[in-house]
């Protein structure tokens, strides 16, 4: 029953076994057993770890295609996912698309999406998310904003990493070893 894959799933999830999580949604569907929101989450997650972004795409197209309704959980996996993969305008799409489902974005979702932009070298984008971020009433977290600080260094936005030190000095969000880390790095580039 649903219960019982359910179950299998998330402990393939758990151990990042993605080809078994993907198996066992396939024979899911085979034996008629209904795929729901918690079977998808697993599964996404697992695919997630597993560093299959690809894979993950094609489940929330599948969810779609079977009526399972996305929530948080089911987007932030596949954010995270495009994020793993280096696929930042697939983890914007999907961000952007979260507020055409009626899913509420969260700090993960935001980190995870500044994250891609900042794998994907796009300072002005992680930016941009942070202060969307601020204007939701979402709380900033030092993982965001170190991602947002070292998009900066890539793009050599010294002076924006620096503006976003002060900011997060502002708002009380904690800075560490990495966040000092990545503004002096970006300034060292931006001589």
């Amino acid at each position: 029953n649903t219960i019982t894959y359910n179950a299998a799933v998330s402990a393939c999830e758990k151990g990042g076994f993605w080809m078994p999580a993907l198996h066992l949604l396939r024979e899911i569907s085979d034996s008629r057993v209904e795929r729901n929101t918690i079977t998808y989450s697993a599964a996404l997650s697992a695919c997630e770890k597993g560093g299959q972004w690809w894979h993950a795409l094609q489940l929330v197209h599948d969810m779609v295609a079977d009526g399972v309704e996305r929530n948080s959980v089911t987007c932030n996996a596949a954010i995270s996912a495009c994020e793993n993969g280096r696929q930042w305008g697939l983890a914007l799409q999907f961000f952007r698309e979260m507020a055409d489902s009626h899913v509420e974005k969260s700090a993960i979702t935001y980190t995870a999406v500044v994250g891609s932009c900042e794998k994907g070298g796009q300072w002005w984008r992680a930016l941009q998310l942070l202060r969307e971020m601020a204007n939701n009433h979402v709380e900033m977290d030092s993982i965001a904003c170190n991602a947002a600080i070292s998009a900066c260094d890539q793009g050599r936005q010294w002076w924006q990493a620096l503006h976003l030190l002060s900011n997060m000095e502002d708002r009380r969000v904690e800075r560490n070893t990495i966040t000092y880390n990545a503004a002096i790095s970006t300034c060292e580039k931006g001589g």
